[in-house]
């Protein structure tokens, strides 16, 4: 006879989590290099990450913490990039950038046409402050605090003499105290 009794508990339909899906990755090796040519030029990431085509700077740095080799090769691309702007700051100081000066003399306006100094001195110290922010060690000033093998550094204390001088201070102050 067959059996005619039914588990008390329906069976239940296992349910699955839908699996996990986003929008697939855009990442290609070519699209890595272009990046990484762009940067070692000087560009900056968001820049570069502006043009068409391009992943937003976010997820370039998503593909670094996944991508030991890609977080290398843009950390060397950046590297060249610093002696680009360098090198740009040269020929920034050596092309002159001819603009138009208004002056108002009182009773006219008077435009002249040269140099425009100013702009190009801020334009490079701009590039030589961000320079010296990325890597201050190539770009940035030296300041020592300690000497050097051929510079030593040399503190004279003389601390007898300022000793005495303390002690007579000290004693000239008591003598005022007790003529007073």
């Amino acid at each position: 006879m067959p059996d005619t009794e039914q588990d008390p508990k329906p069976q239940e339909a296992a349910i699955q989590a839908p699996p996990l899906t986003g929008r697939p990755s855009t990442y290609t090796k070519a699209k890595a290099r272009e990046i990484c040519e762009l940067l070692s030029e000087g560009v900056p990431l968001r820049e570069i990450c502006r043009k068409d085509g391009m992943p937003a700077w976010r997820t370039v740095y998503d593909w670094m913490a996944k991508d030991e080799e890609l977080s290398t090769s843009i950390a060397h691309a950046r590297d060249l990039g610093w002696d680009a702007i360098w090198e740009d700051c040269l020929r920034i100081a050596d092309t002159p950038c001819i603009g138009e000066v208004t002056i108002d003399d009182g009773e006219k306006l008077v435009v002249r046409r040269e140099d425009m100094l100013g702009h190009r001195k801020l334009q490079i110290e701009t590039r030589m402050k961000m320079l010296a922010k990325f890597n201050p060690k190539k770009y940035g000033d030296v300041l020592r605090h300690a000497g050097d093998a051929e510079n030593p550094l040399v503190v004279d204390v003389m601390a007898k003499e300022v000793v005495t001088s303390l002690v007579k201070n000290i004693e000239m102050k008591r003598q005022l105290q007790n003529a007073g």
